[in-house]
């Protein structure tokens, strides 16, 4: 399941902190600071998508994720090979390395992992 732009903001403050109650995520936010009721929907969407979910603290709930960034980012990724680069990890790579601004370290040390998981493998 996807969430929309509004949602991963609020999940990427949510997996920052691992935990947090409403008036911590809202001052997450920088200036203008999204109302309370805003945060408020966001968090029962994606409680019904079975991202977050919370325990009550006394008067309050104490909201935390089920799903880790690294999961939502692989899925991520996976879907934009599979509908943009005819489900090819090569094609990817190879935009990837031409059509981004990486300089020669950044090249090398992709390389570097590269050949690391060559070897695992």
């Amino acid at each position: 399941m996807k969430l929309s732009k509004s949602e991963e903001e609020l999940m990427n403050h949510l997996w920052r902190m691992e935990k947090a109650v409403m008036k911590d995520l809202i001052e997450a936010y920088p200036n203008p600071k999204p109302a309370g009721t805003t945060i408020a929907t966001l968090l029962k969407r994606m409680q019904d998508k079975n991202f977050v979910d919370y325990k009550k603290l006394g008067r309050s709930r104490e909201y935390f994720p089920l799903v880790k960034k690294d999961a939502y980012f692989s899925k991520h990724v996976n879907g934009l090979i599979k509908n943009f680069f005819n489900d090819s990890a090569s094609q990817f790579a190879s935009f990837f390395t031409k059509e981004t601004d990486l300089t020669k370290k950044e090249l090398e040390d992709l390389k570097k992992l590269i050949d690391s998981e060559i070897k695992k493998k």
